[in-house]
């Protein structure tokens, strides 16, 4: 007797099953900063981990209730899904962009600001100094065990906040917007002793130019700025990796409060 065909439902019951998970897995992953990094992991191992990741998550989960993929229901889903991993990836990118928006005011005060390259990963011109940042800060991620981080506050948030669950209100909006100007101002407190280092040393100059009009500033100045950044950089950067691993573990709360749906009661 052959085996009865499966019904509509039951197919879209499946596909649900393992489809939403994958979107919100994948969009997270896609908008991660060193998961998404096409220079350290190829889309093909994205891919992949994205896959097997899902393929865990499904296994512990309930099933999914039969909701057609093309319907309005089924959009919804897709959206909010998609919004959320965007969203948690999102809040990691933005914390890397501290280290990346600081050490370009660290260049643009220092006068190292014409050392650019072109950054393979955003097509756009970076200071060398913001690059060294954001490796520095890439390193840190990896020794902190942030990757396995990330994964596990994923996984965990499908046990609360099962596909389709998801509830992306204005106090959802209001903390991913704060989360941003958080950004500009962990940049600039990694910025500022450059800045008024270098203040004060053109503060100097200034005065040495209205006692000795004779004395050429200028080749003088500029050399001496440069020296400056150096020796302030290397004097600061015991104090970037702290604060930026606080910056850190706030986003990790962060996605967390997403994953589990309890940004209201953040």
């Amino acid at each position: 007797m052959a085996a009865a065909a499966p019904t509509f439902a039951e197919v879209t019951g499946w596909i649900g099953t393992f489809f939403w998970p994958l979107v919100r897995i994948g969009a997270m992953l896609l908008a991660s900063p060193v998961f998404g990094a096409a220079q350290i992991v190829p889309a093909r191992v994205r891919v992949g981990l994205a896959l097997a990741i899902t393929l865990v998550v499904v296994s512990s989960l309930e099933p999914a209730p039969a909701m057609e993929p093309l319907s309005w229901q089924g959009l919804a889903t897709l959206a909010s899904e998609l919004v959320l991993g965007l969203a948690m990836g999102f809040l990691l990118t933005l914390a890397f962009a501290t280290l990346s928006i600081g050490g370009q005011m660290v260049a643009m005060t220092t006068g190292l600001g014409f050392a650019n390259f072109i950054d393979p990963q955003n097509g756009a011109q970076t200071p060398v100094v913001s690059h060294l940042y954001t490796i520095l800060g890439t390193l840190l991620f990896l020794a902190l065990n942030g990757h396995l981080v990330v994964i596990q506050v994923v996984v965990e948030g499908f046990e609360t906040l099962p596909p389709g669950q998801a509830r992306l209100d204005g106090e959802f909006l209001i903390r991913l917007a704060l989360w941003g100007s958080k950004m500009f101002v962990g940049a600039l407190l990694i910025a500022l002793p450059a800045m008024a280092a270098i203040t004060l040393i053109n503060i100097a100059f200034g005065i040495m130019s209205r006692a000795a009009p004779q004395l050429n500033i200028f080749s003088v100045g500029f050399p001496t700025t440069m020296a400056a950044g150096y020796l302030i950089m290397f004097l600061t950067l015991p104090n970037l990796l702290p604060r930026f691993t606080a910056v850190l573990m706030e986003a990790f709360d962060l996605m967390q409060a997403f994953a589990l749906g309890e940004v209201a009661h953040g």
